[in-house]
């Protein structure tokens, strides 16, 4: 079964970005290496601090729109809740611990 990501990145300050994606590795390497043009590349917007997993992709997406219409502290309390450290959680192997699925 494939999986569908919903996902936040941040920037060393702290800038935000919400996607979905149905590759996550693929697409955290295309962040971080500039080969989007955009908001991303521009704010260097390249730590993943929060994930949840869907097995729908229409879920995924409306999760998607859901976070992208909330307020910067209402994402940060979502972080906070699920990675309170802001840990890059495609670098620790205990990355589940700050995932959901729904």
């Amino acid at each position: 079964m494939r999986s569908y990501w919903v996902y936040i990145l941040a920037s060393a300050h702290r800038t935000l970005y919400v996607g979905v994606t149905n590759d996550l590795e693929k697409r955290l390497f295309e962040h971080r290496q500039g080969l989007t043009e955009g908001f991303t590349k521009k704010y260097n917007v390249d730590r993943l601090v929060y994930l949840e997993e869907m097995e729908e992709p229409m879920a995924a997406i409306v999760r998607e729109k859901q976070i992208k219409g909330w307020s910067r502290a209402k994402k940060i309390a979502l972080i906070k809740e699920h990675n309170p450290e802001w840990k890059d959680l495609s670098r620790h192997p205990e990355r589940s611990e700050g995932s959901r699925t729904r």
